[in-house]
């Protein structure tokens, strides 16, 4: 019995450490997925240039959460220069569009800011998300340095990007 608890307590832990997404442990790729541009146009994490951190912020324009944290950002705006933005959404424009003038105005006035629809549902899959806000820094390879969907976590990205 006591060989049979044992295990199934090593299979158990092997288990709960298999199903950590890879996408959310730090030096990991960042993942291929194609989202839309506001003309339909596709653009895929594929062309985020190397060189730069890149900062992907997955939100939902209903969330107090995803509010919060995106109006975080844009207080801090000028602490973003170094780094790429990506504001991934599942919702209808519409919906982004309100969401990213009412909480990130000041994220959008920078050109290293980009707003993407995820109409095909494909960034869950793509990076395991626990909740809304998901974010995500990645280093100038493309390799993850931070992840998290944690909105008392913003100060740890701002001192990723600016150490």
């Amino acid at each position: 019995m006591k060989y049979l608890f044992t295990c199934f307590t090593a299979l158990l832990f092997t288990l709960t450490a298999a199903a950590q997404a890879p996408e959310t442990i730090p030096g990991a790729a960042m993942p291929n997925a194609i989202f839309y541009n506001r003309d339909n146009t596709p653009f895929s994490t594929y062309s985020i240039p190397t060189g730069k951190q890149s900062l992907i912020i997955f939100f939902d324009a209903t969330c107090g959460h995803c509010q919060k944290v995106v109006a975080q950002m844009s207080k801090r705006v000028k602490e973003l220069d170094k780094v790429n933005i990506y504001l991934v959404s599942q919702d209808e424009y519409r919906s982004i569009d309100y969401f990213t003038s009412n909480f990130g105005k000041p994220l959008l006035a920078k050109k290293n800011t980009k707003v993407v629809q995820d109409r095909d549902h494909v960034f869950i899959m793509a990076f395991h998300p626990k909740q809304y806000p998901a974010l995500y820094l990645y280093g100038p390879d493309k390799k993850l340095k931070y992840a998290s969907s944690n909105e008392k976590d913003v100060n740890k990205f701002f001192k990723l990007i600016n150490p």
